[in-house]
């Protein structure tokens, strides 16, 4: 009973797995050159409508049928249904084809545009860069003069306060020079008035004893001459 009941279930497992076989290996084919193509649930115009599919639209064969003059098929978005074989092409239609196509045409047309677009866009960014790169340049040129004059000037400043300093000492030692000459002239001075006080003091007492001696020679000289009489 156990073989029994499992060769049904290895049965059906075959039979999925062919199943999934076929739908891997289906073949890709192409609604024809109409407007509309209707996928019914079923064989025959009796069954149900499941979609309207436009031409071109690409589907997935999974087994055709002779007799009844259907194909199942399967759409990208996984709608399985039945559509008649002649309803289906190998190749896309030529007027998908031709709009493809066009398209292309289309995309190789406006690529010289794009390309011609992008250069002018590409020559306008070049000249604002070179324009741009002209105006650093100035500026870099303006700052490194700038630069320079204050580094002069700095220069120039410091050697001023160097000679600043030396000055300031060159007047420090002047000013000691004038004091100390200042002094000098007022000890100088004071020689002179105390030697003027002295030369007048031995004056006056030259004076005093020419003015004593003198009558005493006079009255000698009387006395000499009385005597001489």
């Amino acid at each position: 009973m156990d073989n029994m009941n499992r060769y049904p279930r290895l049965f059906a497992t075959l039979i999925i797995l062919i199943c999934s076989c076929a739908q891997a290996q289906a073949e890709t084919r192409y609604i024809t050159d109409q407007f509309k193509v209707m996928m019914r649930s079923g064989e025959g115009v009796q069954h149900k409508i499941l979609k309207a599919l436009p031409s071109g639209t690409p589907l997935s064969l999974l087994e055709s049928n002779r007799e009844t003059g259907y194909s199942k098929v399967r759409t990208k978005n996984g709608t399985v249904g039945y559509i008649l074989t002649r309803q289906l092409m190998k190749n896309p239609s030529a007027r998908d084809h031709l709009a493809a196509t066009e398209a292309k045409l289309k995309i190789a047309l406006e690529e010289p545009k794009q390309l011609s677009s992008e250069l002018m866009t590409a020559q306008s960014n070049l000249k604002e860069l070179t324009r741009n790169f002209s105006q650093l340049q100035q500026t870099k040129n303006r700052i490194a003069t700038e630069l320079e004059t204050i580094r002069r000037t700095a220069a120039d400043a410091i050697r001023m306060a160097e000679e600043r300093v030396e000055l300031r000492k060159n007047v420090a030692n002047l000013t000691h020079q004038i004091e100390d000459l200042k002094q000098e002239n007022r000890d100088l001075s004071n020689q002179s008035t105390r030697d003027w006080f002295l030369v007048g003091a031995a004056v006056i007492i030259a004076g005093i004893l020419i003015g004593l001696i003198l009558p005493r020679l006079h009255v000698q000289r009387r006395k000499d001459s009385w005597g001489s009489l």
